[in-house]
């Protein structure tokens, strides 16, 4: 290094200090420039070119819906979620009853199982054994009411959670399933008329379809995810009649299938769509006033149960009872 120093000074005449003072000033000025660098905004060039690739994501997140809802277990997988097709299917059939219809749904239903079977469980089990341990202190009425359990009630217990864990989910599935099903069942006439007026004004099938399910949004999301969902389909690449009638399978009720059914019948035979709807808006209104006088003529047979239950028993004290009251007081005497 010396003899590189005595070079530079005898061929240039530059000093040491000199060289430091340089040295100094070139790191400074790659400092400067790199948090100028690292500081400014994004180039527009670089930052169209990154709009534009995320613009490619989201179409591959639409073409994503194209795929199978849930791919076959591998692995650890297989152990925890059944391998069988049907029963996968029975599942996912369930899942996209109550809305759920990620790829990833049914491998998070079978862990949230799972998890809630063992989880709350070992839960427990720590917490009464942290409390007769001294390790924690649980509240007096909560140590009164799990402190003297013995080994059999502890088991008791444990397995009542496993089963809550575990089939908790399913039913809490099962019942949120109906109530979508209520729900969309309800909606639905409401968005037919909102889809016949829009063809009427001029729209297409599709145009009305994504218009009424955007209006929809906040009043009824139901139908109106299931409406956008089955465009968003479309749009994919996915035919026309295959995206309607998984509509339909996905919400269980027979009013969007038989919805779907007339759409394909009237693009099939070239027939009117506006026509279509319009009268099928039109037996629509007419079954649900036939379903209505139906609900309403069972209502004498479920009233009379009721009422025989709870006024046969006072109609018999009002008769009975005098009787045996003066029954009562002969053999007395």
């Amino acid at each position: 290094m010396n003899e590189i120093l005595q070079t530079l000074q005898a061929s240039y005449g530059i000093s040491p200090a000199s060289l430091v003072v340089l040295g100094v000033g070139i790191g400074a000025m790659l400092v400067v420039f790199g948090l100028s660098g690292a500081l400014a905004g994004k180039d527009p060039v670089l930052r169209r070119m990154a709009e534009q690739g995320r613009a490619r994501g989201r179409g591959r997140d639409d073409n994503a819906l194209l795929r199978a809802a849930s791919a076959d277990p591998r692995g650890l997988m297989k152990s925890l979620i059944p391998v069988d097709a049907k029963e996968r299917s029975a599942v996912e059939r369930q899942l996209a009853l109550a809305g759920f219809t990620g790829r990833h749904a049914v491998t998070t239903y079978y862990l949230m199982r799972l998890g809630l079977g063992v989880v709350l469980p070992g839960l427990v089990l720590a917490v009464i054994w942290a409390s007769r341990t001294g390790m924690i202190d649980l509240p007096a009425a909560l140590d009164a009411r799990i402190g003297g359990w013995n080994q059999m009630q502890i088991l008791q217990a444990l397995s009542i959670l496993v089963a809550v864990g575990f089939f908790g989910p399913a039913i809490w599935l099962r019942s949120h399933g109906d109530e979508r099903k209520r729900r969309i069942s309800e909606s639905f006439p409401n968005a037919l008329d909102l889809v016949q007026i829009s063809v009427e004004a001029g729209l297409g099938f599709d145009a009305a379809m994504i218009r009424v399910g955007n209006e929809l949004e906040k009043t009824a999301p139901d139908i109106a995810q299931e409406f956008l969902t089955a465009q968003r389909e479309i749009q994919a690449g996915r035919s026309r009649d295959r995206a309607l009638l998984d509509m339909a399978a996905r919400t269980g009720v027979d009013e969007v299938a038989a919805f779907a059914n007339v759409v394909l019948q009237s693009i099939q035979f070239g027939t009117s769509i506006s026509e279509t709807l319009t009268s099928y808006a039109a037996e629509m209104r007419i079954h649900r006033e036939l379903r209505a006088q139906e609900m309403a003529n069972k209502l004498p047979v479920k009233m009379s149960a009721a009422m025989a239950s709870l006024m046969l028993p006072a109609l018999l004290l009002l008769v009975l009872g005098p009787v045996v009251i003066r029954y009562m007081r002969y053999f007395a005497n």
